[in-house]
């Protein structure tokens, strides 16, 4: 059962830390890289969605159309996926999704998001928008709208200071940088595989089997459309400060019992951080979890492992595979969110030089 009130599952973001930054930071890399070792890389869920209690506006005749093609083309994806065993569109899908197993899943995890269905922030006005949805009297437009960013708080506390806007927290630095780097790289893909998609035509004369290399190129700007629309859009959320941080102890908790290896432990803190207490340093009221992060627990020290004697090694890994059903579990998220977050997971391994984290 999920451990979150129902009223906030109807918008958050979820921060899932999936690797740590190099420590020193390699300075001779550009500041916005794709894949830059500097940064955390992070898997976002977004949940953006206000459910139905917002007043849905008619969409145009373009929006419309688009929504209709989305649907039937994943249909038509589906059911290559429920083809017969070694028919061509059974092996099309297979190949298929190893295509997609490569994608970015930064890039995967923004184009699955629909702006339409979040807050509007057309003119700056959140307040108009605000008084469409039924929310409690107590609450004021802008807390109405406010969009949580739930982040594992001991993962952020143990990072080196950013020095970007050291006034912001760090877990809303990381989101910003995220979408700063990939909003250019998905203006630039969309176009590239709009002009890529008329070479294909000669591929039309083929029988029997559809134009695939088209179809593929259509999608694939689709994709980096979709994922550049989300960026400008999460980009014009925070600038309008509708994202807040939200620390949560269970997910806190729940990195420090699936993460990788004892070795890592270590690597979860800072170089300059002060040494682990032991339980018996501790005073006897201390609380379980202290605004937000978790503290050490006398009654619970002896499920803690001991890292006193754990070498600093370059693994980096935060998270296993382990953790997702656990993760579903915590936040009440369907069973279809845990492919991306296994993609994601394999992704950040393989980007690590396949450090194993299963």
């Amino acid at each position: 059962m999920s451990a979150l009130p129902k009223a906030m599952r109807t918008m958050r973001i979820i921060a899932l830390p999936l690797s740590r930054p190099n420590i020193p930071p390699d300075h001779g890399l550009k500041p916005h890289a794709i894949f830059n070792p500097n940064r955390m890389l992070i898997f976002y869920h977004f949940d953006l969605s206000q459910g139905n209690s917002v007043k849905i506006q008619d969409q145009s005749g373009i929006k419309r159309a688009v929504k209709w093609a989305s649907i039937k083309a994943a249909d038509l994806w589906a059911g290559f996926g429920k083809a017969p065993e070694g028919s061509w569109k059974l092996r099309t899908y297979e190949f298929g999704e190893r295509i997609i197993d490569r994608i970015d899943f930064e890039e995967l995890a923004l184009k699955g998001v629909d702006p339409s269905l979040g807050p509007s922030i057309t003119h700056a006005d959140v307040t108009r928008k605000a008084n469409e949805v039924n929310f409690s009297e107590k609450q004021s437009p802008t807390e109405a709208l406010r969009i949580p960013l739930i982040y594992p708080p001991s993962i952020y506390a143990s990072l080196p200071p950013t020095g970007v806007n050291e006034v912001s927290h760090p877990s809303i630095v990381h989101l910003r940088t995220l979408l700063t780097s990939r909003e250019p790289r998905h203006r630039k893909g969309f176009w590239m595989w709009m002009a890529i998609a008329p070479l294909t035509a000669p591929f039309i004369i083929v029988p029997v089997i559809p134009n695939l290399p088209f179809f593929f190129c259509v999608w694939r700007s689709w994709s980096h459309y979709r994922a550049y629309r989300t960026s400008q859009y999460l980009s014009s959320l925070l600038d309008q400060g509708l994202i807040t941080p939200e620390p949560s102890a269970a997910l806190d908790q729940l990195y420090t019992s699936y993460v990788p290896s004892l070795s890592n432990i270590e690597s979860l803190r800072s170089p300059t951080a002060p040494p682990l207490r032991s339980a018996a340093s501790l005073p006897p009221n201390s609380p379980n979890v202290n605004n937000g992060h978790p503290s050490h627990d006398p009654t619970a020290s002896s499920s803690q492992p001991d890292v006193s004697n754990v070498h600093k090694t370059s693994q980096r890994l935060l998270l296993t595979r382990k953790a997702i059903p656990q993760i579903l579990q915590l936040f009440g998220l369907p069973q279809s969110s845990a492919a991306d977050m296994y993609r994601a997971v394999e992704q950040v391994r393989g980007r690590l030089g396949g450090t194993s984290g299963r």
